[in-house]
């Protein structure tokens, strides 16, 4: 039984990865942070796994901000495949806590690949890092590939690009079987609510009920490539895969404005989102990326990987899901 550590395991990806992990028959382990009250409810549909008979998944508690914890799970788990999925990942944040985000998304990367140095798995695993289309920033080349040149625009994105090259480093210097995966927008129902598709469905099914009077959102005309999250790990799993480590871009190849996935989501509910969208400044961002729009066609030719669910179905979808949920909370 192959057994694997992922990190950043109760947010979206990490979810849905361990659900895909436990049905091909690994031992999933997951690190999580210890806050006043941990959320969890990605994943409490796991619990079956947690104990029984068919017990494999188990949770510990960790930090990226703290190496020793870090090489002491390692060194007790002994896994086949690490995924660091966990970070600061809200760019517009990033702006507010940069040394935090730098520490965490960057610097926590670093003691992670130490980490496995040091408890001497580094020629055993596979590592796969979570990079980001955001370290394409203002975008040098369209649409953005693996040799695009970075130009981040953000403190989440310096961090990003910092993680990525430190396990391009590790490759390189101690053999390290890293990939990167270079993931544009992937959104899903288990979506974080201060995300901006997240924020955008969950107000069109709130509106649609009445519960909800006005949207407020910042740059309506930044472009996105939005993919489905669900078949985006499936992609970081293939890449681990492989019998050489790369790094891939996985995206749809197609880009939205935040308008557009309005049109989309509200279209879902049949009401008309400028009735209900207002400006405000608080959600713009010092520096903005306007375009981003990936080739994901290395990771199509590696191994058969592509894109199934478009922003106008992922947009549907998830306006259905928050419609259920507010029909039948909890």
């Amino acid at each position: 039984m192959k057994k694997a550590l992922v990190t950043g395991i109760t947010g979206q990806d990490g979810s849905y990865l361990a659900e895909l992990l436990l049905s091909k028959g690994y031992e999933v382990h997951g690190l999580v942070r210890r806050t006043s009250a941990m959320t969890r409810t990605r994943i409490d549909h796991l619990k079956g796994y947690e104990h029984g008979p068919d017990k494999r998944l188990f949770l510990h508690y960790g930090d990226l901000s703290d190496g020793s914890s870090l090489t002491k799970l390692v060194y007790e788990i002994q896994p086949d495949e690490i995924y660091n999925l966990a970070a600061q990942s809200h760019v517009r944040v990033s702006f507010d806590v940069p040394e935090y985000t730098a520490d965490i998304t960057g610097t926590g990367v670093a003691r992670l690949l130490s980490s496995i140095v040091e408890t001497k798995v580094v020629k055993k695993v596979r590592f796969y890092q979570a990079s980001s289309s955001e370290m394409f920033g203002k975008v040098l080349e369209v649409p953005q590939k693996e040799t695009t040149p970075f130009n981040p625009r953000s403190p989440y994105a310096c961090a990003k690009c910092y993680a990525h090259w430190m396990a391009a480093h590790f490759r390189d210097a101690y053999g390290l079987f890293a990939c990167c995966g270079i993931l544009f927008n992937h959104e899903s129902p288990r979506r974080g609510e201060n995300f901006v598709t997240r924020k955008i469905t969950l107000a069109a099914a709130n509106i649609k009920f009445g519960k909800q009077k006005k949207l407020y959102l910042g740059n309506l005309d930044a472009k996105r490539d939005w993919g489905f999250a669900p078949e985006y790990v499936e992609g970081m799993w293939q890449m681990l895969q492989q019998e050489t480590p790369d790094d891939y871009v996985l995206a749809t190849n197609e880009t939205f404005t935040i308008r557009e996935f309005l049109d989309a989501a509200f279209g879902q509910v049949k009401l008309d989102w400028r009735e209900f969208v207002e400006f405000d400044a608080a959600y713009t961002r010092p520096t903005e990326v306007d375009l981003l729009i990936g080739d994901y066609s290395k990771a199509n030719k590696a191994f058969g990987w592509k894109p199934k669910t478009r922003m106008h179905a992922l947009a549907a979808l998830m306006v259905d899901a928050d419609l259920h949920a507010l029909k039948n909370p909890v």
